[in-house]
């Protein structure tokens, strides 16, 4: 049996630090603010914080894993 759960998912194996990571060094915190309007991005925004929001907040996680796909895939 492989371990090749979701083939077809292009986010498998890529955690939310991971992916909020890629897309400051991307976007900076200020772009990221503009293009997905919460609190933790636009207000003293970190790291830690915005995992917290994001693991918390089902949409707004769902709108970083879009920004994401949309950006590097």
């Amino acid at each position: 049996m492989t371990e090749s759960g979701q083939p077809n998912n292009p986010l498998h194996g890529k955690t939310l630090e991971f992916i909020v990571k890629q897309l400051v060094w991307h976007y900076d915190w200020p772009e990221m603010g503009r293009l997905i309007r919460v609190e933790c991005f636009l207000n003293n925004p970190s790291l830690k914080s915005s995992l917290k929001f994001l693991r918390k907040t089902d949409w707004a996680r769902k709108k970083v894993e879009k920004l994401y796909l949309d950006t590097f895939h």
